[in-house]
């Protein structure tokens, strides 16, 4: 076997482990597996180091989103497999799902495609106290739907358009837009596919449309510097997310993530557990054994 195909296979590896990490990440784990070598257990303990570390900065984030009011749309933008869910997956892990929640919307059916474009998103923009991840956007107009062809010429021109304008509107409202773009390598993107297609668990992340975006690689990479030149605005940036590392990725995007506000640890009273109650007349009934989960592990 070459060095090309040795090089491959161990980063396919790679990319299963990580996949497994992501049960793992809930304690520091010194039991890493035996295949890895010192200084790469080093550079994972670091990591969830610093995971764990920003991931309570997240939590003092959100206490002062709550607080203050303040409204927040995160856009997370990229390739197929670039890495963005899992960096969603990473920042809300330990957040309030009230407070911190993800839309991921599917294809628009038959009625949504005839409303306004910007229309389905409307309701998925955060009230007061609340903070919204788009996984994936209203940017899909200047992506996907222009490459398979899903939107014409004049369609396409009208999001150009419109698309300042409505950011633009959304600030003025008081919600503060952050737009994060994934930048992957076409090797890399090959690399996870193929982890894909070879671990089980993760077949299912591939679609047809996943497929052909490979074959319209340069095809998606001149909508990707359309789209960048004409929607980067000074009310509403870009910023580029460098993603080949997925875990350096995950900590500059969450890193750069709470440099976006001006949040400060909020005081919360002492929690107090109270006494339980008890009732003389209570007596517990036995659960019936027919309906309790047989007790395998």
């Amino acid at each position: 076997m070459s060095s090309s195909e040795d090089d491959l296979i161990r980063r396919i590896q790679s990319d299963m482990l990580d996949s497994y990490d992501e049960e793992l990440e809930m304690e520091l784990d010194d039991g890493s597996p035996r295949d890895l070598s010192a200084e790469a257990r080093v550079a994972r303990r670091t990591y969830f180091k610093e995971l764990f570390r920003m991931q309570g900065e997240l939590v003092k984030l959100q206490d002062w989103v709550v607080k203050t009011g303040h409204k927040v749309v995160v856009i997370f933008e990229g390739r197929d497999a670039a890495g963005k869910g899992g960096a969603i997956k990473r920042i809300t892990q330990r957040l309030n799902p009230r407070v911190c929640r993800v839309a991921a919307l599917p294809a628009p059916n038959d009625r949504e495609r005839t409303q306004w474009y910007f229309q389905r998103y409307v309701s998925h923009l955060p009230a007061a106290g609340e903070i919204v991840l788009f996984d994936r956007s209203w940017y899909n107009r200047a992506g996907v739907e222009r490459v398979m062809g899903f939107c014409n010429d004049e369609q396409y021109e009208e999001f150009f358009r419109t698309v300042p304008e409505f950011e633009k509107m959304l600030v003025r409202s008081g919600i503060q837009v952050i737009k994060y773009w994934f930048s992957i390598s076409d090797e890399e993107q090959h690399t996870r596919f193929l982890g894909r297609i070879h671990d089980p668990l993760k077949q299912w992340k591939l679609s047809p449309m996943d497929l052909e975006s490979r074959a319209r690689w340069e095809d998606y990479t001149r909508a990707k510097e359309v789209m960048l030149a004409r929607t980067h605005i000074p009310d509403a940036p870009w910023w580029v997310v460098q993603a080949v590392d997925k875990k350096k990725a995950r900590l500059n995007c969450i890193h750069h993530l709470l440099q976006q506000m001006p949040y400060e640890e909020t005081e919360h009273p002492p929690v107090v557990l109270p006494p339980r109650v008890r009732h003389d007349d209570y007596e517990r009934q036995p659960v019936p054994q027919n309906i309790i989960v047989p007790e395998i592990y």
